[in-house]
């Protein structure tokens, strides 16, 4: 049996927050839940989970409704994101490819 993932407070919070963000927007466009669904390309009952804010569902999922519905993600000028992203790629460019932990022994004998 697998074992339920636990997730901080934190995260549970911000799951709620976008869920009732969404469900907000779809009521704000006068959308039914089957109609946000088939323009999402998903089932009834995804959508129900992720207007519960379940976090099992795929992030991609929730974006890409939460977007349908308007809801502002990042920024809102959605051409900032590009620039963002580049800047993000360039302090990236700056650090190691990989990470990893290196198990030296401690040479003390002088």
């Amino acid at each position: 049996m697998p074992r339920e993932r636990t997730y901080s407070r934190y995260t549970r919070d911000a799951a709620t927050l976008l869920a009732k963000q969404i469900q907000l927007g779809r009521k704000q466009r006068k959308w039914t839940e089957h109609e946000l669904a088939d323009r999402a390309g998903i089932s009834r009952a995804t959508l129900q989970k992720i207007e519960k804010g379940d976090l099992s569902v795929a992030v991609g999922l929730v974006l890409e409704v939460a977007t349908l519905v308007g809801v502002t993600l990042f920024d809102e000028a959605r051409s900032s994101l590009a620039a963002h992203i580049a800047r993000t790629d360039d302090k990236l460019a700056l650090l190691p490819s990989a990470v990893r932990k290196r198990n030296m022994p401690v040479d003390d004998e002088f």
